[in-house]
């Protein structure tokens, strides 16, 4: 990931889209375009060997939505921040649930646009920040507590006291000690900074501490869940399975 600069791709179908995007980005000077795809088949291999920070996904394509893509492995250490870009308003929910920075509708508004770089600029550099603080401690630091503002009280939550953690948009919901925290962070970026011999990801939306799982079920079709101490059951996604595996030791 540049220091200065987010590498963009752009993926989108239909070519006068993609050259919508580049005039949209134009007044954009630390954006550099490092591809284009019309296909979901040609985005995967470009995010695999383009590493770009940013990703413009279209989501009704030929071969693909761009939710399939989204399914796909991402690479490990440094997945890109995906801002969709489509002519239908109904999939927005969709589209957070996936963790998106941010949903434009097409045809793109330049001050709607804008508005899109601004918070992905935001994400992109609290990423930055975060990856910059554990280069300077080292790979053995991780948080031991978290800071959470409740009404006009900061609550401090040892990071030992929590059960699961769920993604809210730009937001995650925090399980502890039987209370529910909202918090104003990404998933992936609290994620990165907890311990992974204690914290294990389960699916796209969800991270749990492993101390808190009782028993692992496999369902129907492929399908299997977590159930905590406490009972509370959470979708293990056919994506963390391998991870899952082999953090419990599973046969």
């Amino acid at each position: 990931m540049s220091s200065s600069h987010l590498r963009a791709l752009l993926v989108d179908d239909e070519i006068l889209a993609r050259v919508a995007l580049r005039q949209a980005l134009a007044k954009h000077a630390d954006v550099d375009v490092v591809g284009e795809c019309g296909n979901v088949h040609e985005a995967a291999q470009a995010i695999a060997t383009l590493l770009p920070d940013l990703v413009f996904l279209d989501i009704q394509m030929p071969g693909g939505d761009g939710f399939s893509l989204l399914q796909r492995d991402a690479p490990a250490e440094s997945p890109p921040l995906i801002v969709f870009t489509t002519a239908f308003a109904e999939h927005a929910l969709q589209a957070f649930d996936a963790n998106a920075i941010d949903y434009v509708l097409k045809p793109i508004d330049q001050a709607r646009f804008d508005q899109a770089m601004d918070r992905v600029r935001s994400h992109w550099h609290g990423l930055q920040n975060h990856r910059s603080a554990l280069t300077a401690h080292g790979d053995g630091h991780c948080v031991k507590r978290i800071s959470v503002q409740v009404a006009e009280r900061t609550i401090v939550i040892p990071v030992s006291d929590i059960d699961w953690i769920r993604a809210d948009d730009n937001y995650v919901r925090i399980h502890a000690n039987g209370s529910t925290y909202l918090h104003r962070e990404t998933l992936r970026h609290l994620y990165e900074s907890l311990d992974p011999a204690h914290f294990l990801r389960i699916h796209r939306s969800i991270v749990v501490n492993i101390n808190r799982i009782r028993e692992v079920h496999a369902l129907f079709q492929g399908h299997a869940e977590i159930v905590l101490h406490d009972g509370t059951r959470l979708d293990l996604s056919r994506r963390f399975r391998n991870a899952a595996r082999s953090a419990l030791r599973l046969r």
